[in-house]
């Protein structure tokens, strides 16, 4: 397997996480989203993934893109250990708590709607990173809730094992951090994060620790 990413990419930590918890190997090829315009706009970068985004999964013939795509592909070709529990309910509960990071918070807050606000749009520095605060703060704020009020963390978003629920926290709580958001408001989410860094296929999957960290 093969995978395009970029160190501070929060969809390529996703993945990364992902390929840890089933043991899977894989060959690690950076796509720097800054240097030289970006290289993820590049004709041959693009030829992989039409979009332009990351991460891009590589598998023999096939390509598989989307994050969240990605990660059930895994969970279905490697089963063992699962990302997501046994029952309907508690699987559209993680999906949801999943979603609402991967399709609520993150997207609002990716790095080419911050070019477009800067660039196009002419917010200062100030300005931009007050959004990304905002936003990440906002959902957090309703994620907290979330969690409390369903009663189903442990160790974990759902119970003592990682889901796909925690593959999405845990790169968010990591931009919330970059922003220096205080994440001990919200102590759900911070006692999972804590947990998660403890645990060998989160801390091995963390930006610093890739290749192309800076």
């Amino acid at each position: 397997m093969k995978l395009y990413s970029y160190f501070r990419s929060s969809a390529s930590y996703r993945v990364r996480i992902a390929l840890n918890l089933k043991g899977l190997p894989y060959e690690y090829v950076p796509v720097h989203l800054v240097r030289d315009g970006g290289e993820h706009l590049a004709p041959a970068y693009r030829a992989l993934n039409q979009d332009a985004l990351l991460p891009t999964l590589i598998v023999g013939d096939d390509v598989v893109q989307q994050s969240l795509a990605i990660i059930e592909y895994l969970d279905e070709t490697h089963p063992a250990p699962p990302l997501l529990p046994s029952t309907p309910v508690e699987r559209a509960y993680v999906r949801s708590v999943a979603l609402q990071v991967a399709c609520e918070i993150h997207p609002v807050d990716n790095l080419r709607v911050l070019k477009y606000l800067k660039r196009t749009l002419g917010v200062d520095d100030a300005a931009k990173d007050a959004w990304y605060r905002h936003w990440i703060e906002t959902g957090f704020s309703t994620l907290e809730a979330h969690l409390v009020a369903a009663g189903r963390t442990g160790t974990f978003c759902f119970g003592d094992t990682p889901t796909v629920a925690d593959l999405c926290l845990i790169p968010q709580v990591f931009n919330a951090h970059r922003f220096n958001i205080d994440t001990t408001r919200y102590p759900t989410i911070h006692r999972i994060n804590e947990n998660a860094l403890q645990h060998d296929a989160f801390a091995r999957a963390a930006p610093g620790a890739q290749p192309d960290a800076e």
